[in-house]
């Protein structure tokens, strides 16, 4: 008789680190889809324009571009898009400036969780990105407008 073998974790508690933790994106796909989380794209308005968007995620800007200088309204519209003790998934390019930002909702009383690997994932040897993680290349909802 062979066990079972135990499931690859989908998420990874990060209280020590000021915010819930990090999930995979098809985990937050799974959250969200099901009702059980918000999910909040924190890029720049130009990043969603150009790159592309999750359809049905709402747009809280963490950074805006040109400067990304912090988004001064960033606390109303955590707040606004949290709604009451709602958790939020957040996403970024690559799964950084989401982190800061699940730790400024954190401190707003927010769960707020991190999409690893972002939208668009990590560089891969070329330097490119969309090819080896992120929610576009795990083929999860996305639209370019």
């Amino acid at each position: 008789m062979h066990p079972t073998p135990t499931p690859a974790p989908t998420f990874f508690p990060r209280e020590e680190q000021g915010y819930a933790g990090d999930v995979t994106p098809e985990q937050a796909w799974q959250w969200v889809s099901a009702g059980d989380a918000v999910l909040i794209d924190v890029r720049s308005d130009a990043e969603r324009a150009w790159v592309g968007e999750v359809p049905g995620a709402l747009a809280v800007v963490w950074k805006q571009w040109p400067g990304m200088l912090l988004n001064p309204d960033f606390d109303e519209q955590m707040r606004a898009a949290a709604g009451s003790g709602q958790r939020v998934v957040l996403l970024c390019r690559s799964g950084v400036r989401s982190i800061a930002a699940a730790q400024r909702a954190t401190q707003l009383g927010i769960e707020a969780w991190n999409v690893l690997e972002g939208f668009e994932g990590d560089p891969d040897a070329k330097a490119q990105r969309n090819h080896t993680g992120g929610w576009r290349a795990r083929g999860l909802p996305w639209r370019q407008t």
